[in-house]
């Protein structure tokens, strides 16, 4: 561990290579470069001290780029155990930003991270997953007064934070970035659905081909996962406790039932739900010889692993990411990433075109909040329709691709309610 300067990191050796993979990241997120500089004219963050707990992956290293050039103060920490990508995390250090990150943490060492970056009092916090946030209220209450407003990436997050405001704990507002349809219906969708895919192949080298794939959870994420496992000739069965979210994966042509019954015919199986116990003892009893288990929600605890250790005689790694439960009957289960991201944990996370979009949101969401945020109650706030809107369009602009727009005319009709047969 490499503690020499103000950061912690694996390996500070690191950084040369994870300049590359910044820069690769770099030219491929247009939107966040055009917000940024503007952001180094107009200094929207100017005086802002923002701590961060995001994946510290090379996209993420563009966001903090853009934080800074805006006028900010970072001290950064991992939002998951195994999603840090060590060279980035070293680069980052290399380059004077205050990180604390390291792929493998212990769960001391993960929580230790974030109080780190909580050292230097922040105005503005930025999360994924509410970890951070939940931080400040269980154990530093006290800067939350100093604390202008926050922001949180992911749906588990949202939800976490929408009970606390419900339950009146919320002790400082939150943008909910995760619920702006350039968020989910991009990053969660396409976004996950790849990344996904890449992190079950890496750790597996299994074909998708004739596989029987169950995918638990049918939001966004879910979505995006089943198709791109159908479009690799997967066969893809979901499972669903929302009977909104059930019927639509049967109207997209997915076949659907209770994991009880996927678990005897699944091959593969990815939870993507947010919600604790949803592979739990009883599955694993019935699945087959071989049978792979992944998740892509946000926490560990979809996949009960302790039931699956109580259940096995003999674990031992096939892989990177590979580990092979052996089980009294003589059957194999394969359980990828130890139930943690498999999208970041076996492989690089979303692509950067699509983080583009959703950490464009992040930047936009903490400009607004160092504006507006005083003003604000101690709730969760949803993007503007304005924002979004405003940066579908710019993400189209960089893209090259140019779309209709009303007439005056046409303008007037869609306001007309005396206009009819």
């Amino acid at each position: 561990m490499d503690t020499s300067g103000p950061y912690t990191v694996a390996d500070i050796s690191l950084a040369d290579a994870g300049e590359k993979r910044v820069a690769w990241a770099r030219s491929r997120m247009p939107a966040l470069a055009a917000l940024r500089k503007q952001a180094e004219i107009d200094k929207p963050l100017s005086g802002q001290r923002v701590s961060g707990c995001l994946h510290v992956t090379k996209e993420t290293a563009i966001l903090i780029e853009t934080i800074v050039a805006a006028g900010a103060e970072v001290s950064w920490s991992g939002c998951n155990p195994l999603s840090t990508q060590d060279d980035v995390a070293a680069w980052l250090a290399r380059e004077g930003y205050g990180v604390h990150a390291w792929y493998g943490q212990s769960n001391d060492g993960f929580y230790e991270c974030i109080d780190r970056t909580l050292d230097f009092k922040p105005t503005l916090t930025l999360d994924d997953g509410a970890d951070l946030i939940y931080r400040v209220h269980s154990k530093y209450p006290e800067l939350s007064t100093g604390i202008i407003g926050g922001t949180e990436e992911t749906t588990t997050g949202v939800h976490r934070l929408r009970a606390m405001a419900d339950a009146g704990e919320l002790l400082y507002p939150v943008i909910a970035v995760n619920d702006a349809e350039t968020k989910w219906d991009f990053d969660n969708v396409h976004g996950t659905g790849q990344s996904t895919i890449d992190g079950i192949v890496r750790s597996t080298s299994v074909l998708l081909a004739g596989k029987v794939f169950v995918v638990a959870g049918y939001g966004h994420c879910g979505r995006g996962l089943a198709n791109r496992a159908r479009g690799l000739g997967a066969n893809v069965v979901i499972t669903e406790i929302d009977p909104i979210c059930a019927l639509k994966a049967i109207m997209d042509g997915f076949r659907v039932m209770k994991m009880d019954d996927a678990a005897s015919i699944g091959d593969i199986f990815c939870t993507a739900t947010g919600m604790k116990d949803v592979i739990i003892g009883r599955h694993i009893d019935s699945m087959k010889d071989g049978a792979i288990i992944s998740n892509t929600g946000h926490y560990d605890c979809e996949i009960n692993i302790p039931e699956l250790e109580e259940r096995a005689v003999e674990i031992f790694t096939i892989r990177e990411n590979n580990e092979a439960f052996s089980l009294s009957d003589g059957r194999t289960i394969h359980l990828l990433a130890r139930g943690r991201l498999v999208n970041l944990a076996a492989a690089e996370g979303h692509p950067s075109e699509v983080m583009d979009m959703s950490f464009a949101n992040q930047f936009l969401a903490l400009c607004r909040l160092a504006k507006e945020g005083k003003s604000y109650s101690n709730s969760v706030y949803d993007i503007t329709t304005e924002q979004d809107s405003e940066l579908a369009a710019l993400k189209l602009s960089t893209t090259g691709v140019t779309i209709d727009q009303l007439t005056d005319e046409q303008i007037s009709y869609s306001t007309d309610y005396s206009a009819g047969t």
